[in-house]
């Protein structure tokens, strides 16, 4: 996978977008507060950028698919990449564009050695090892970011496999890690110089190490239309969110049906298509405890979209509706969305 960075369509933003360091720019107000209740962006499957096409289909996938792809894999494994490719960015390039959660789901890959890949749909050309050095270095050059990854899936790892990966993340993000026991704030993970909140979906790991966060709940709503994940995810709200991180997925999800009704398309076309309705319904919500409120909020492509600016904006109402409640006016009205500059 080349590590240069996948420039593109008109619709990227500039390099950063002037969000690489936009934690250490929030206001006084916002320092104090707990992480899960700000608002974060976040990329789904964040490192589906560098898929291989030249790697089998995963062993969870539908033993028909794979079974195709034995017979045939010029004709899947292309439409499977069409398909599971969720990112055009490198993870530092989606660091500067203001991403700070990360959707990491790792796998071995057949006769893949020692080493540890990504993986959606089929295998990542890029290892666990590379990609995890390129965001410490990152976080070097940004001291007062903090970015959550999520860990998860773990597709034919084996106990020894989880021993060594969770040796190596220790090993190299060290005292930059949270513990899980913590209520981080920006404040207090500045003053112990930590930068990383690392959940990993394993519970006997997580047992074993104080530094290794639950499973990050995952709101999607499993569809190809804009309009039912808005459904889905109002309903969701109403309910009630966590009381730590939790994750709110404007992700759309093709089935078959979908794919073979539409033959021309790919992923990044039916995310463009649906972005507007999506970013909308983004600009609108507000971050916080209580229902309604959200935390993080994941988004295909986020390069391609003012999507990580908007969603930092969303703090900005935290620091308006302190500064009613502090003056007695606490009528609840719709508040301007209030850029980082």
């Amino acid at each position: 996978c080349s590590r240069e960075l996948k420039m593109g369509d008109n619709q990227r933003e500039d390099v950063g977008g002037g969000n690489s360091d936009w934690m250490s720019r929030l206001p006084e107000e916002l320092l104090d507060v707990p992480l899960w209740n700000l608002a974060i962006p976040g990329s789904h499957d964040s490192m589906s950028f560098c898929l291989d096409m030249s790697s089998p289909v995963l062993k969870s996938e539908p033993w028909l698919l794979r079974l195709t792809d034995r017979l045939f894999p010029c004709l899947t494994r292309p439409c499977i990449y069409r398909w599971s490719t969720t990112q055009q960015s490198v993870l530092w390039y989606q660091c500067e564009l203001g991403i700070r959660y990360l959707d990491l789901r790792i796998a071995r890959k057949p006769a893949g050695g020692s080493s540890l890949f990504f993986a959606h749909g089929i295998y990542t050309l890029m290892s666990v090892k590379e990609a995890l050095e390129e965001l410490a270095s990152w976080l070097d050059a940004h001291p007062k970011e903090v970015i959550i990854i999520s860990c998860s899936h773990f597709e034919s790892l084996t106990d020894e496999d989880h021993v060594q990966l969770v040796d190596f993340i220790l090993s190299l993000f060290s005292t930059k890690l949270c513990l899980s026991q913590d209520t981080p704030t920006l404040r207090s993970c500045w003053s112990g110089g930590q930068q990383v909140i690392l959940s990993y979906d394993d519970l006997q790991m997580e047992c074993q190490h104080r530094q290794l966060w639950p499973k990050i709940p995952y709101w999607y709503a499993d569809s190809p239309d804009p309009k039912e994940v808005i459904a889905y995810l109002e309903e969701k709200k109403s309910q009630g969110r966590p009381g730590s991180f939790y994750v709110s997925g404007l992700n759309l999800t093709e089935d078959a049906r979908y794919i073979l009704l539409h033959p021309l398309q790919n992923l990044r076309i039916m995310t463009v298509e649906a972005l507007s309705p999506l970013l909308r319904w983004t600009a609108e919500q507000r971050p916080g405890p209580g229902v309604g409120r959200v935390n993080i909020v994941c988004c295909d492509f986020v390069g391609f979209s003012q999507f990580c600016s908007i969603v930092i904006g969303l703090n900005f109402k935290l620091v308006k509706a302190a500064a009613r409640t502090s003056s007695g006016y606490l009528r609840d009205e719709p508040l301007e969305l209030v850029p980082l500059v």
